[in-house]
Parts: C-alpha cells; sequence; structure tokens
C-alpha cells in the first residue's frame, strides 16, 4: 500500500492562504502588535496612577484562559527576584487594602467575578489596573476610578498570551523599576523581536527556513507531549497543549521535564503495544503504510542558555526502538539579532521572558499551520471576526 499525501502543501502559499479563512496565521502572527499597542498606551501615560508608589503587593486577578497563563509565567520567571511580592489569584484576598496594587485581567467584561474583583478592591482602597475590554459590567465598576488598558487589536481568544504578558511587564516595572526592569525586556524592543519571528514564521518562507512550518511538520500524525524544562517554560508547554486543542483539535500531553522524562519507559510501551513486531529499521511509510504504533514525540521549550545541557536531557529519548524521540524548541541566537545588547549576566539570547515570547508565537504559528494541513482550499473568502473584541 501506498502511503497517502497530504490535500495542502505547507509550501503552497496560495493554497495557505485560501485555507485560512478563519485567519488564524493572521491572528497567531499579531503578537508583536499586540505587544507595541500596549507600549503605546504606556507611552501614552497610561499608568500614571502607578508612578512612585511603592505597594505592598501586586495581586493578580486573571480570568480564564490566556490571562492567567501569563499571570503564571510572569510569576514563575520574575515573581521571586521582584521587590514586592506578586500574588496569583482568582479573587480578592482579605488581607487587600490601599498598600496594594491589584491587575485585574481578563476577556470577557461580563464576568461576575471580575467585576467583583474590581469593585472589591476599589472599596478597600487599593490601587487597580484592568487589562480587559472597557465595556459592560467591568466598565461600570470601574467608573474612572480605576487604569484601564483595553485590548486595542483584535485576534483569536487562544493568541493573546502575550498582550497579557506585555501588560504584567508594564506594570511590574512601573512598580519595581530598579530590580524588574533590567529583567525585562523593552516592550518596543520586544515587538520588533516578536514581529522578526512572525516573518520568519510566514507563509511565503519554506519549511527548511521556517521554524513553525518544521514543527507543525513534526508534530502532524504524531501523539504529542510538550514539557518545559522550568518553571516558566512548563507555563509556556501548557499554553502550547491548550492553543494546539482550541486551533487544530489536537491533543497534547503537557508538563514538567523531569516528569516526562520519568514516564519515558511507559510511553514506550504504551506506544509499541499493538504492535510489539514493529521494527522501524525495515519500515517503509512509502512502501508499507503508516507504521502500525502510536508514536509520541517530545517537544521540550527551553530558554536555557546552556544549550549543550538542554539537549544533554533529550538523550534519554534516543532509546525505545523508535517509538519515543524529542526535539528542542529553543530560540537561536540568529534569531535574538534585533534584540538589544545582553545585560551581564544575560546570554547572547536574551532574556527568559524575552526567548518564551518568541516561541509562544512560533508555537502558535505551528498549531496555526497544523489546522491548516489536510484542509482543502476555500471557494469563498472567510471573515476573521477577532474573536469577541
Amino acid at each position: 500500500m501506498i502511503a497517502g499525501t497530504p490535500v495542502l502543501d505547507l509550501d503552497d502559499v496560495a493554497s495557505l492562504e485560501a485555507a485560512d479563512i478563519g485567519g488564524s496565521l493572521r491572528s497567531a502572527a499579531s503578537a508583536g502588535a499586540q505587544v507595541r499597542a500596549t507600549a503605546a498606551a504606556v507611552g501614552e501615560d497610561a499608568l500614571r496612577r502607578l508612578a512612585d508608589l511603592r505597594p505592598r503587593s501586586l495581586v493578580m486577578v486573571s480570568g480564564p484562559g490566556r490571562a492567567a497563563r501569563a499571570a503564571g509565567i510572569l510569576i514563575a520567571a520574575l515573581g521571586d527576584r521582584a521587590n514586592l511580592p506578586v500574588v496569583p489569584a482568582t479573587s480578592i484576598p482579605p488581607w487587600v487594602g490601599p498598600l496594594d496594587v491589584v491587575l485585574v485581567a481578563g476577556d470577557d467584561a461580563g464576568d461576575p467575578r471580575l467585576a467583583e474583583a474590581v469593585d472589591r478592591a476599589l472599596r478597600r482602597g487599593a490601587e487597580v489596573v484592568i487589562a480587559a475590554p472597557d465595556e459592560g459590567p467591568l466598565r461600570a465598576v470601574a467608573a474612572g476610578r480605576a487604569t484601564v488598558l483595553p485590548p486595542r487589536l483584535p485576534v483569536l481568544d487562544h493568541n493573546r498570551l502575550l498582550r497579557y504578558l506585555a501588560v504584567g511587564v508594564a506594570v511590574l516595572t512601573t512598580l519595581d523599576p530598579t530590580r524588574i526592569g533590567p529583567l525585562v525586556p523593552d516592550l518596543d524592543a520586544l515587538a520588533d523581536l516578536l514581529d522578526a519571528e512572525a516573518m520568519r514564521d510566514g507563509p511565503q518562507n519554506e519549511a527548511f527556513h521556517n521554524p513553525a512550518k518544521a514543527l507543525a511538520t513534526r508534530m502532524r500524525e504524531r501523539r504529542i507531549v510538550i514539557a518545559g524544562d522550568s518553571p516558566a517554560a512548563t507555563e509556556l508547554a501548557e499554553h502550547a497543549a491548550e492553543v494546539l486543542l482550541a486551533t487544530a483539535g489536537q491533543i497534547v500531553a503537557s508538563g514538567d521535564l523531569a516528569e516526562t522524562v520519568a514516564a519515558h519507559a511507559v510511553m514506550v510501551d504504551a506506544a509499541g503495544v499493538d504492535a510489539p513486531d514493529y521494527d522501524p529499521l525495515f519500515h517503509d511509510e512509502q512502501l508499507d503504510g503508516p507504521a502500525p504504533v502510536d508514536k509520541v514525540r517530545v517537544f521540550v521549550v527551553t530558554a536555557d542558555a546552556d544549550q549543550v545541557a538542554a539537549r544533554r536531557r533529550l538523550a534519554v529519548f534516543g532509546a525505545g526502538a523508535g517509538l519515543v524521540d524529542a526535539d528542542l524548541v529553543n530560540v537561536d541566537v540568529e534569531v535574538m539579532g534585533t534584540a538589544a545588547t545582553p545585560a551581564p549576566g544575560e546570554s547572547a539570547r536574551g532574556g527568559e521572558l524575552e526567548q518564551l515570547a518568541v516561541l509562544a508565537l512560533r508555537l502558535e504559528m505551528a498549531a496555526a499551520y497544523l489546522r491548516l494541513l489536510g484542509s482543502r482550499p476555500a471557494t469563498t473568502p472567510g471573515h476573521y471576526d477577532g474573536g469577541h473584541y
């Protein structure tokens, strides 16, 4: 039997554009524009109420979705290095008062939990920043008493992580410029970096030179595990799994690299249980058809400056008769060429947040390509509604 060929070739630009009737690629590629819009709001003095404050804590109240994931990445990457405690929450803790700053973020302006959080924080005298649509109950409860950073760019729901990340960076930098300022990227420079990555991942570039297309090709027809080798990278791995499910309907496991390595033998056994005699050395998929096993590919997200050490961790996946293998998802030095000169103690690949932001965009673009693989070209123009905004 001859194995079938995909309906859609990732290097066929015209077919890609015709198949992308939902605007998945355009939405994913808008990460730089979202960060630049936040930078513009900060440049317009949107956070002036936070200037010269030295609060007791920053409480990050997040709605479901990308806001909560962005808060997790920020706290994992920066929480223990700030001059003030950064506290994740789903509602206002009872101790919040005039000495605290509260950042309320979410996609749904009608979420009663977010509106209640804003109301309670304001009544207790806390300084409140809202990163949500300026409408509905949230607008009514804020009523000029809170700083509002509404979205300026319509994108799909699952592509909003980097907007919330940018808002969190802006608030933290304003509150703690001495400690946090040197650890986070300038938002305009980060936007340029993301735009460069979006160009690299664009449909006009062939898969051989396109990191997002290469990822999508490697993910296709595999069971996928995405693992992070640090707390912040693990948060990004979980975000990638959620985006792959929402965008491409791809069911993906995610977690910490140490747990994934510990599960290697179990994954090998599970992959080969239906074909105990399968030998990849003598199986040609062009002649014999798809392998009669559920192969697993592990994608390890890393921002580790020591790439040799990062790759060494993948050695365990080299065993197992080809049933489980692994790829490193990282940022090369060349990719960070548009970034500013590294700060003392920072690698040439940039800081952890810069690298994770670039990888977030790459993984979201890969999810969009994975959705388009096998799609039929559209016969009528599509409509991109930009999500709920």
